[in-house]
């Protein structure tokens, strides 16, 4: 069985998603613009369709980025169509774009397509979830949005997926070191403000990962490349911005968190920050906080109840992200309903470290309803 994975070159989290769902997914072929140098799986890279300035982009708004004219855009395609032709691939994952997910449908492919967080009731988005054999969701029916304009039908709801998934953390009491992760996507945020925050904080030192480089009294610059892990082992609290991979790798270390939402298409930010609002699990600000509201907003993201992250997160996304593709690969189609946080209306849960796939420890979230079969073992690809 083959399987295609379109990779977004924008931000981490898409690739951040590939990464953890490859090892349940044999078979799987990634196609991207981005070149990593530890690619997860076989890697196709291609040509990228940006860089000029562009005409009638969205196709008289039937889609998002059909630049006419435009020789990346027509190699890009051209090859991914190769690529299908060649490969002949059981079912293809579009992880995100309406145009790669129209296009393997129109060769016959069937199609997975990950959603994101935000208001995306426009045509092209509607276009794109029609055609869908399967949508998969990377969070659950607890925390979805009522108003979300994605359809019922083919919606899966996987739970927040991790690298971090497999990894330990443990407990930290109220009072440590502070990590900033504000993700690879954008942000507003300068180092004025993280030294501010720092010097407000005297007893607390902050940790900063990413593009924003700091350095000062009692801020510790980690750079693009830092071990997020090791921080989050470290740390108390996270201060991040409300994309995908951040809030996933909060949750799975299961730490307090302050949410600070960045401008992005659709409202995806906003919206991430609203469910976890509802949720309970952090404290979201519209903007960066005054120095001196640090210590106040530090301590009350540290005196929320952390089980509540189970609600949105139990380390099984991945597997059920793989079992949804698998089943549309074998031609079984996905079904409908939801695949996790079938509790409607529960907000706490402990999480599931130590536990098998198919037995959650007691007091979490059920995240498997009867309609749909728990996670299922499988041979998994090595990490590479």
């Amino acid at each position: 069985m083959t399987v295609g994975w379109y990779v977004h070159h924008h931000g981490a989290g898409h690739l951040a998603r590939l990464r953890a769902v490859a090892p349940s997914l044999p078979g799987v072929v990634a196609l991207s613009s981005l070149e990593p140098v530890d690619p997860p799986c076989p890697w196709i890279v291609l040509p990228r369709d940006d860089g000029a300035a562009p005409e009638d982009p969205t196709a008289g708004g039937t889609l998002h980025w059909v630049p006419r004219g435009h020789a990346g855009l027509r190699d890009r395609m051209a090859r991914l169509a190769s690529w299908i032709a060649e490969a002949r691939p059981s079912a293809f994952v579009v992880d995100v774009s309406v145009e790669v997910a129209v296009l393997a449908r129109l060769l016959g492919v069937p199609t997975v397509v990950i959603v994101q967080r935000g208001r995306r009731d426009d045509a092209p988005h509607a276009l794109a979830y029609a055609q869908a054999a399967a949508i998969a969701a990377p969070w659950t029916a607890v925390t979805h949005a009522p108003e979300s304009a994605l359809p019922a039908g083919r919606l899966h709801f996987c739970g927040a997926l991790s690298r971090l998934d497999g990894v330990l953390f443990t407990p930290r009491s109220a009072g440590g070191d502070v990590a900033l992760l504000l993700g690879a996507g954008g942000h507003g945020v300068t180092a004025p403000d993280v030294s501010a925050a720092a010097a407000a904080t005297p007893d607390r030192r902050w940790h900063v990962a990413g593009p924003l480089r700091c350095t000062g009294p009692g801020v510790v610059d980690h750079g693009p490349h830092a071990d997020i892990a090791a921080l989050l082992e470290r740390c108390s609290v996270v201060v991040g911005s409300a994309g995908g991979n951040v809030v996933a790798e909060v949750a799975a270390a299961r730490r307090a968190f302050v949410c600070l939402p960045q401008d992005r298409p659709f409202s995806e930010q906003e919206e991430q920050a609203a469910a976890l609002a509802r949720l309970g699990v952090a404290e979201v600000r519209a903007s960066w906080p005054a120095a001196g509201a640090w210590p106040e907003t530090l301590a009350a993201a540290e005196a929320r109840e952390l089980s509540r992250w189970g609600a949105l997160h139990d380390g099984h996304g991945a597997r059920r992200l793989a079992d949804v593709v698998a089943r549309v690969a074998a031609g079984a189609g996905a079904g409908a309903g939801a695949t996790a946080g079938a509790a409607a209306g529960a907000t706490a849960g402990g999480g599931c470290r130590g536990s098998s796939a198919n037995d959650p420890p007691a007091g979490s979230v059920e995240l498997e309803p009867p309609r749909f079969a728990p996670v299922t073992a499988r041979a998994t690809r090595p990490r590479s």
